[in-house]
């Protein structure tokens, strides 16, 4: 198989991410169908022409490859429903979820004819909604990819398939690490984001937002995410954020300690470790 033209393929949930999805993939697979619980959302999709049909969740084991692009705690509640569906033929399916750990588990309980990978687009916006779609929402971006021990060769080609359709990269990482990483890499900066803008709030002083520049703006970006999608998140890779808001605190003491202290050269010496290795990471990382 060298594309996805002969491909059948159903994207559960028709938000932001699956209907970016839907418009990166048009024109490259045979049909696209839609799975979407809200009628106002699946009306939508119709109207805007990300998908050919909308169809009910049992109905997508007739498809090649299913996708769920929606909340974890949504995929795994999709997960718990088609583990209750049978199908003759051999299903792909995969997931564009915020984390890993528990919807790869969940995967390893489908019925044999499913044929899971865990899946996640390394990108997103602080809106929401199939009207805010972008068929170039993945391009030049990370796309982790996580192998599960049932995952055949054949579905992790698909899914590979799908990534370079979509102008992505891909990585493999196992579900685990995968949540360690993007806990401190993502849920982290939004919780501090949130933190950031609850601190200056605290002061109940209006003058604080008149003088609070463009350094308070760009670090308070993350703030202003989705509510539901962050909670969802935050909730289902409890373990590992709560690790590092952990990891994050004691930096801050250290922080503390050291302005307390008065030394200027202790402090300094901190501040340069911090900003030589953001730098390596922005050297190191691919641009588009």
């Amino acid at each position: 198989m060298q594309d996805l033209s002969g491909c059948d393929v159903t994207i559960v949930g028709l938000g932001l991410m699956g209907g970016s999805l839907a418009l990166a993939l048009a024109g490259k697979v045979r049909r696209l169908k839609g799975v979407e619980a809200s009628r106002e959302a699946a009306s939508l999709a119709l109207e805007m022409g990300l998908v050919d049909a909308i169809i009910g969740l049992d109905e997508s084991v007739e498809s090649d490859l299913i996708v769920l692009a929606a909340p974890a705690g949504a995929i795994l509640t999709c997960l718990q429903a088609l583990g209750g569906v049978s199908s003759n033929r051999q299903v792909v399916v995969m997931d564009l979820g915020s984390t890993k750990a528990r919807i790869c588990a969940a995967m390893e309980t489908l019925p044999p004819f499913f044929d899971p990978i865990g899946g996640h687009p390394m990108c997103g916006r602080e809106v929401s909604g199939a009207a805010n779609a972008d068929a170039d929402l993945f391009r030049d971006k990370t796309f982790v990819l996580s192998r599960l021990n049932r995952t055949s060769e054949y579905a992790e080609r698909l899914a590979l398939l799908l990534v370079e359709a979509i102008g992505a990269r891909p990585i493999a990482l196992a579900p685990d690490l995968h949540d360690r990483l993007v806990a401190r890499s993502s849920h982290l900066p939004y919780l501090s984001s949130v933190g950031v803008v609850l601190t200056g709030d605290d002061l109940q002083d209006e003058r604080f937002w008149q003088v609070a520049a463009s350094g308070f703006r760009d670090t308070t970006r993350l703030a202003g995410s989705d509510l539901t999608m962050m909670v969802d998140i935050l909730l289902s890779n409890q373990a590992e954020v709560l690790q590092s808001l952990a990891d994050l605190q004691a930096h801050l003491v250290e922080l503390s300690e050291l302005v307390s202290a008065g030394d200027p050269a202790a402090l300094r010496e901190m501040l340069v470790r911090a900003r030589d290795s953001r730098q390596n990471y922005l050297n190191a990382k691919p641009q588009p």
